[in-house]
């Protein structure tokens, strides 16, 4: 070997050792980005929630371009089993050993309860769309978490407000035993009273209840001319067909459901469910825009989309537009970015998002039409009013959130 070639095989050893960390750099960065979805899988809020929160999670993924920051994107699914202690520790797990780089859904208050608090301490942001307590934005507001869709104090206030300013002035709930229905429950106590109504007395039914008949002949002996139905999915599905058997409406006593979605009507069917008002952030035949969109989703699941699908397609999209604007997933950077942003889809336009991370999307108030021939498959609803996210959220000023004395 000559001096020149020797000289050369020694240099290229010695620099061996130094190549090596780029390699392994490269290696890491080429890993892909996980979410991490905590979802009602076989309990009451899966049609809400459940296998439709991971095809809305890829639809957001595919309509962003698959990739972000040159690395492609990976979907984790459990069942959180609406219980805080399996959710958090799925959480804690997903961000510790399996590098989960956003967290979403959450299905019930309790169990999204549990899942801020890992993404609190761990840095990571969590996408708030399937619980509804305030709470997220109040008390235990954080700087990684978004509540994307809706919330009790909106759901409350269209509600709420409106049914007792059209003459129903005394109130009896049926209330979920857990933070969501006490949320509910209270938050409408709040504007029944403003409107110049009263609340005659509520019973606590648990998560999961088939037997409603205790909690129905209270409310109708009450005397109450309407009856609040703080709850919702499975359980207010069967809440509102054992409301029918006993005759609640045709005794003259009005039934309010404080959050219903479009899959409870197909359950209960359109004619038991006629006349109901009913508040949320989206129905799928509003725009031509959300019925195309309404169209891939039903396309994949046979069932038309909840508005807490369509605000987890949004914050899954957002997430990504601000990953890429960064550059970055490091949870309070991007979480910055989603702030300052815009949210821009398919249903959003030039929406706000709060210093305490709520999302102030518009909420509609619909009634639920009776059945006609000829009807298009699912358009159950009546458009009766819009409520801009400005005025159907809680204020800043009357939040407790800690986020906005610093």
């Amino acid at each position: 070997m000559n001096p020149i070639t020797r000289r050369a095989a020694l240099g290229a050893l010695a620099a061996a050792p130094l190549a090596r960390p780029a390699i392994v750099r490269a290696q890491s960065t080429s890993k892909p980005v996980k979410i991490g979805l905590l979802s009602d899988m076989n309990g009451p809020y899966r049609t809400v929630g459940g296998p439709g929160s991971k095809i809305v999670t890829q639809m957001a993924i595919d309509d962003f371009g698959g990739s972000v920051l040159g690395r492609k994107i990976e979907i984790l699914q459990a069942d959180c089993q609406d219980k805080p202690n399996v959710s958090s520790a799925i959480a804690r797990q997903w961000i510790d050993s399996d590098g989960v780089n956003l967290l979403g859904d959450g299905a019930a208050t309790s169990s999204g309860l549990g899942i801020q608090q890992v993404s609190t301490e761990k840095k990571v942001i969590y996408l708030v769309t399937g619980p509804a307590a305030t709470d997220f934005t109040d008390k235990l507001c954080s700087p990684v978490s978004f509540h994307f869709g809706y919330d009790t104090y909106a759901l409350a206030k269209n509600v709420g407000g409106t049914l007792t300013k059209q003459g129903g002035k005394t109130w009896f709930f049926i209330t979920a035993d857990y933070e969501f229905g006490y949320s509910l429950r209270d938050n409408t106590e709040k504007f029944v009273k403003a409107a110049g109504g009263k609340v005659l007395g509520d019973v606590r039914a648990p998560l999961g209840t088939a037997d409603f008949s205790s909690y129905l002949i209270q409310a109708k002996a009450s005397g109450a001319q309407v009856i609040g139905l703080a709850n919702a999915g499975t359980d207010l599905q069967n809440c509102l067909k054992q409301a029918a058997e006993f005759g609640i409406t045709k005794g003259g006593q009005r039934l309010a459901t404080l959050l219903m979605a479009i899959v409870d009507v197909i359950s209960v069917g359109q004619k038991n469910a006629e006349g109901l008002v009913l508040t949320n952030s989206f129905y799928w035949n509003l725009t031509p825009q959300t019925a195309a969109w309404a169209k891939r989703f039903e396309s994949k699941i046979n069932q038309p989309p909840a508005q807490q699908h369509a605000a987890l397609y949004t914050g899954v999209l957002h997430w990504l537009k601000a990953v890429k604007a960064t550059g970055s997933l490091d949870g309070p950077t991007v979480a910055a970015k989603m702030r300052a942003m815009k949210v821009n889809d398919f249903y959003n336009k030039d929406v706000s998002i709060e210093p305490n991370g709520r999302v102030l999307n518009n909420m509609y108030l619909w009634e639920v039409k009776a059945p006609t021939p000829g009807q298009a498959k699912w358009d159950f609803y009546k458009h009766l009013a819009t409520t801009p996210g400005k005025d159907a959220f809680q204020p800043l000023a009357e939040t407790g959130c800690p986020l906005l004395k610093t």
